[in-house]
């Protein structure tokens, strides 16, 4: 039986603990992409697959070894390529069910085929050969014993304070943020948040309120999720392109995907507001490590 991370678990130790949450997170939703279509298999997928990466990032400089930072490299880098063959189902699927409202039925048409294309491009990747090598990978990783060097806590400290700051920093003048500054707040945000959740159990027992750790970390979901919706939006210009270039000659859809455009764009104001008062939210937030 597996030990719970505590204060005192090695770093590595945690590391490979959490990398097999993750691989079973991924196995069981990804049987759901493989005998189905139901959209949690592949949203959950790429959910399992991106704490795998997040989890990877924070804990490489805890395993020692070339070997092993070689391994831990590749994982991540396949990890990566997985979630990207993922990406398009979920994003085509978001689109059509929370950037913009009642399409026309010609629209719904394709994008259905669409969404058929996509689904089986992640069925292909999530059940090749190429998935059976990553599979591998994690199993040889997680079944290594660890160094038993250092302390969870020491490392969360440290690890949870840069993150923080590095949030801070980027999210700086909020109001005046373009696109680009955006998006790199939110994959700093995500990363925090991921941290904070892996290192909660690094921060219990006397000295620590777990009331403290529940906020911090509501506050880092609810600021990536107002981000989140900011990116959603963001991506619909690409989503419409993809539509009208998978449209057939005989389908006019070119005024109703201009509509949708003008749909998708709306309400800017109303998320940018969202998300300032999100980041209030966050700044207020206490550091429950220290």
């Amino acid at each position: 039986m597996t030990r719970p991370l505590a204060p005192d678990t090695p770093p590595d130790a945690a590391l490979r603990q959490i990398v097999a949450g993750c691989e079973a997170d991924l196995l069981k939703y990804r049987t759901i992409v493989l005998v189905g279509r139901r959209p949690i298999g592949i949203h959950q997928s790429r959910v399992a697959l991106r704490r795998l990466r997040a989890a990877l990032g924070l804990f490489r400089k805890a395993v020692p070894g070339a070997l092993e930072q070689q391994l831990l490299r590749s994982m991540a880098a396949e990890a990566k390529w997985l979630a990207a063959e993922c990406g398009p189902s979920r994003d085509l699927h978001v689109f059509m069910t929370e950037s913009v409202e009642d399409p026309p039925a010609a629209v719904k048409r394709i994008a259905n085929r669409l969404a058929r294309t996509h689904l089986e491009r992640a069925r292909a990747a999530l059940s090749g050969a190429r998935f059976a090598a990553f599979s591998d990978q994690i199993q040889a990783f997680t079944e290594a014993k660890s160094s038993n060097d250092g302390r969870l806590e020491a490392f969360g400290r440290e690890s949870l304070e840069k993150h923080h700051a590095k949030v801070e920093h980027l999210g700086r003048k909020l109001a005046s943020l373009d696109e680009g500054r955006l998006h790199r707040l939110r994959i700093a945000v995500k990363k925090l948040r991921y941290a904070a959740s892996f290192l909660e159990p690094a921060f219990t027992g006397p000295g620590f309120d777990s009331a403290r750790t529940k906020a911090y970390i509501e506050a880092t979901v609810r600021l990536q999720g107002a981000l989140g919706a900011l990116n959603d939006r963001a991506m619909s210009a690409r989503m419409l392109a993809d539509i009208a270039a998978a449209a057939r000659p005989t389908e006019e859809v070119g005024r109703a995907l201009r509509k949708l455009g003008k749909q998708a764009a709306s309400g800017n104001k109303r998320r940018r507001h969202k998300l300032e008062r999100a980041w209030k939210t966050f700044r207020k937030a206490e550091r429950f490590w220290n």
